[in-house]
């Protein structure tokens, strides 16, 4: 098949087509305003008038697996080798809600991310580590409240003021009924609990992003571009009025979100998308929620390359897919950054491949000469054409999805599920047809196997943390803990912010998997019945 076959139409991922050639006239009548100054409304160009002349983003690699202790010598291996920023990866019983030693969370202990039931598991995994000192991201959703108080509880074991804590909590629990489905609670309470979050923090931790709203899964569970975003801010939209619905102002909590996107491979399009959602997002705070305060309409967000690019198949390519998607982050302008390692396709990522990743960051950074200046694409016509149109696409998603009620009622129909599966489709049907190339996978392909070196969680890891739990539960004050439990359900049975509650539970040292019970009794769990 040729290329020209291949390739009936020149498109991105999101299907805009792409003409031969773009010159002025591509570029729309109020093109001026609508690009504007880096650091100004409508942000088109940046959020900062210096960007990274100022700083460079946050070098923020995502890690986590096995024990506290294991993952607190990769911590610090980062650190050594220039990392800025933690990122913690947690694992799947962790995530949704269970102890290590729970029956539920056998098989699963320590493997796709790190095994925390306690403050003692807490307290070890920051072990040695400054936590006034660092920023920390923590990618949790369905728990996000209760690993954010075991923050602030280890960062006060430490003798360090809450108000002194930066970091970001994810907590962005309707990205998990459209594409993760790690959630555990029925919609209704779940965003009560990522509500909370978001009053506590605006309140008790003025440096926390008690928000992470993330459009990073909803790409890898096959959207295309402009649903990325466009779904995101919907999500957006519904925790803002929910917020609101407190009585806090926009401009009280605004600054405190975040929001985190992908790094895909179609290149020019990911640094059109970024640069499409920052003005959209301005518009949406500015003339929508009526902010005032500059920060208050700035996109502010932390990108990950394409986990879902990386192949199996000749793995080391991965270094190059990485390299792409982390130079269109950089152009797009994000303010944080996590590079994949190329054999994660495989297992956990080594030590080696972790390296290479951080290292990605820091040539783009120190080598490309891409940082000289504020946004170096400005001005392309094929660039600001493709903002403009992945901008009008999003804001007519928006629309339709108000016209459905809102991202909760598109979520619970099943409107957004069936977008996202359309467009997954369309992309594996073009992969299997040979209409989409991967190099390794379908094309340029080789029968010899990766002999590289691969990362295994050791199996005793539950064993290990069964122990600790059990000499745990032995040791603490058993009535105070249960005495923080009961109080605990007291709140869930009215209306008070949880989050003191949950960190008295966690202070007393109750485990993760008894808060959890405990929610479990008044709020249900939810099953996912009727979705999609």
């Amino acid at each position: 098949m040729s290329l020209q076959e291949r390739k009936a139409k020149f498109e991105t991922l999101s299907g805009i087509e792409a003409k031969r050639v773009y010159a002025p006239e591509d570029s729309a009548d109020d093109y001026n305003a609508r690009l504007g100054f880096p650091g100004e409304y409508p942000f088109t160009r940046g959020i900062q008038p210096t960007m990274y002349r100022g700083r460079f983003w946050t070098m923020r690699q995502y890690a986590g697996y096995a024990s506290a202790d294991e993952s607190n010598a990769r911590y610090k291996y980062l650190l050594a080798q220039g990392q800025t920023g933690l990122s913690v990866a947690f694992d799947l019983p962790t995530q949704t809600g269970y102890d290590s030693d729970a029956a539920m969370a056998e098989g699963e202990v320590g493997k796709v991310g790190v095994a925390i039931s306690s403050l003692d598991d807490m307290e070890r995994l920051f072990g040695g580590i400054p936590l006034d000192k660092v920023s920390t991201s923590m990618t949790i959703n369905a728990t996000a409240a209760i690993l954010l108080a075991l923050y602030v509880a280890a960062a006060k074991k430490q003798g360090i003021d809450p108000k002194q804590l930066r970091g970001t909590v994810q907590n962005d629990i309707l990205k998990e009924y459209i594409a993760r489905g790690t959630y555990i609670f029925p919609p209704a309470p779940s965003m009560r609990l990522a509500t909370d979050i978001i009053e506590y923090c605006a309140r008790e931790l003025p440096n926390w992003n008690p928000i992470s709203i993330s459009g990073y899964h909803i790409r890898e569970a096959g959207s295309t571009a402009v649903q990325e975003v466009a779904f995101t801010f919907a999500n957006a939209i519904e925790y803002v009025n929910a917020t609101l619905a407190r009585g806090l102002a926009f401009d009280d909590f605004a600054p405190q979100l975040s929001f985190f996107f992908v790094a895909q491979l179609d290149f020019l399009e990911e640094i059109a998308k970024f640069r499409a959602a920052r003005r959209l997002w301005a518009r949406i705070a500015k003339e929508r929620f009526g902010a005032r305060k500059p920060q208050s309409m700035m996109l502010r967000f932390h990108t990950q390359t394409a986990g879902v690019s990386l192949t199996a198949q000749q793995p080391r390519n991965n270094i190059v897919r990485t390299a792409i998607e982390a130079l269109a982050a950089v152009l797009g302008g994000t303010q944080s950054l996590h590079t994949n390692s190329y054999d994660e396709a495989l297992a956990l990522p080594t030590e080696e491949s972790v390296q290479v990743a951080l290292r990605t960051q820091q040539i783009i950074a120190h080598e490309s000469g891409v940082t000289n200046t504020v946004d170096p694409v400005a001005g392309s016509y094929y660039i600001e054409t493709l903002t403009d149109e992945i901008e009008k696409r999003a804001d007519a998603y928006l629309e339709r999805i108000e016209r459905v009620g809102g991202a909760l009622k598109a979520i619970e129909t099943g409107f957004i599920g069936h977008e996202i599966q359309e467009s997954a489709w369309k992309y594996q049907n073009e992969l299997e047809t040979n209409k989409r190339i991967i190099v390794g996978v379908n094309e340029f392909t080789t029968s010899a196997p990766y002999q590289g070196r691969r990362l295994r969680v050791d199996p005793r890891v539950r064993d290990d943390q069964a122990v600790r739990l059990q000499t745990l539960r032995a040791r603490r004050d058993d009535g105070r803990a249960r005495n923080a439990l009961a109080a605990l359900r007291d709140a869930a049975r009215g209306t008070a912010n949880l989050m003191p509650a949950i960190l008295a539970c966690v202070e007393a040292y109750a485990t993760l998997g008894e808060i959890c019970d405990t929610l479990r009794q008044e709020f249900g769990e939810y099953r996912g019945a009727g979705m999609f």
